[in-house]
């Protein structure tokens, strides 16, 4: 095991807040997007709403600032490029927009229009003060400066990283449903286009998070990976005409490569955390270096 992942010692404390305090702003959130005592709800909406979104980044923060061998850690790895062959990069960069024009693809055989790859003229929700693709841009980035930050790492400190990626998934899925309540928001309108479409979004999220886990350990734990991952996922799920039942079969998509994975890295995911840029820690070697 790096050593550095046994200093991440606090799952309990991380995820205890990390939902506590952005549901708290949510719930304001949700209030005030359907209120008609404001002037401008769902701007004032869209600024909580990025309160409790930048919460767990926050708390990830401090918990990090605390420790000298997690800040040097997180600092080693927070643009991180050396790490991991090409090949895993290029499926950072291009497997999440490769599987929802896959997605499409195979929809055609079911009657589905070719229009959907065609670029969308209008984003499938609004964002208050925020301009869309400011969200899908910014909001993963944040979101992923926790979950692979400290988040990923406190769990992988206790469990498997199959466990670990279904224990985060399970939590994602919880942590997301308050913003269903948000008037006008993406997944408020999920509820209201079918539950079909609600159950395959927290579907989704399983496969999701093993095939990113692994892409983050595959190139040396890079926060920039699992950020660019994540970007990708959302932004070329949104500009694209796609039909919601082609994102149903994106699922399917990714829940057929995320089995191939496990199965071809069991030892990976079974056996414990396993560094995939090196065997030997490089926070010691900086610890030594400044000592």
């Amino acid at each position: 095991m790096n050593a550095a992942i046994q200093d991440y010692k606090h799952p309990y404390l991380f995820y205890c807040l990390a939902i506590i305090i952005p549901w708290s702003f949510w719930a304001l959130a949700a209030n005030v997007s359907h209120s008609t005592h404001y002037l401008h709800p769902g701007e004032l909406a869209s600024v909580l709403a990025f309160a409790g979104l930048l919460a767990p980044t926050i708390v990830s923060f401090f918990l990090i600032y605390r420790n000298k061998r997690l800040r040097i850690d997180v600092q080693q790895r927070m643009i991180n490029l050396r790490s991991g062959k090409p090949v895993y990069w290029m499926l950072v960069l291009f497997l999440m927009p490769t599987s929802i024009l896959l997605a499409q693809l195979v929809s055609l055989l079911f009657g589905y229009p070719l229009s959907q790859f065609s670029i969308s003229e209008h984003y499938s929700f609004t964002s208050g003060v925020f301009p869309v693709w400011f969200i899908l841009i910014v909001a993963p980035a944040i979101e992923e400066l926790a979950w692979h930050s400290y988040g990923t790492d406190c769990l992988c400190n206790r469990f498997s990283l199959m466990k670990a990626s279904m224990l985060f998934a399970l939590f994602w899925g919880i942590w997301h449903l308050p913003l269903s309540f948000i008037k006008d928001y993406y997944h408020s309108n999920l509820v209201d286009g079918g539950w079909i479409y609600s159950v395959n979004f927290l579907l989704s999220l399983f496969p999701f998070v093993i095939i990113m886990n692994w892409l983050y350990y595959k190139t040396g734990r890079s926060i920039l990976a699992a950020i660019i991952f994540h970007v990708t996922a959302g932004y070329f799920n949104e500009i694209f005409a796609t039909h919601p039942d082609s994102k149903v079969i994106q699922t399917g998509l990714l829940i057929i490569a995320a089995i191939i994975i496990v199965l071809n890295e069991k030892h990976l995911f079974f056996d414990g955390f396993v560094s995939a840029a090196n065997t030997s820690d490089p926070v010691n070697t900086v610890l030594e270096a400044q000592s």
